[in-house]
């Protein structure tokens, strides 16, 4: 993990240490997300040689884990948990609660009907 994390961090919110690898793991994989499509449609293409194809699953296999979609978690921005979650938002369940009934999210109130 440390050696994909830069030296100058482009966070604004508290900071974890769950913050600070879940930020690493959305760089390196919009870092690599276009090497592991072409990798990808190289393994699923049949019209290539088989030693080819091959040679693209052994590249993708030994790749980063943190370079997979799946090892991205969501995570609050105010507090850094990581369940209660709203992706919309990117807030947990009681910091989106304060901060929409202070009015800081714009387009959202408190339901009365």
């Amino acid at each position: 993990m440390a050696q994909f994390r830069s030296k100058k961090l482009d966070l604004s919110c508290y900071i974890n240490v769950g913050i600070l690898r879940d930020h690493t793991k959305r760089k390196v994989f919009a870092q690599y997300e276009t090497q592991r499509q072409a990798l990808r449609y190289i393994i699923r293409n049949t019209t290539l040689p088989q030693r080819a194809r091959a040679q693209a699953q052994l590249e993708l296999s030994q790749m980063h884990c943190y370079t997979r979609s799946t090892q991205i978690n969501n995570r609050c921005i105010e507090g850094g948990k990581s369940r209660g979650v709203l992706s919309d938002f990117r807030m947990a369940r009681y910091p989106f609660r304060m901060n929409a009934l202070e009015g800081n999210i714009p387009g959202v109130k408190k339901a009365s009907w």
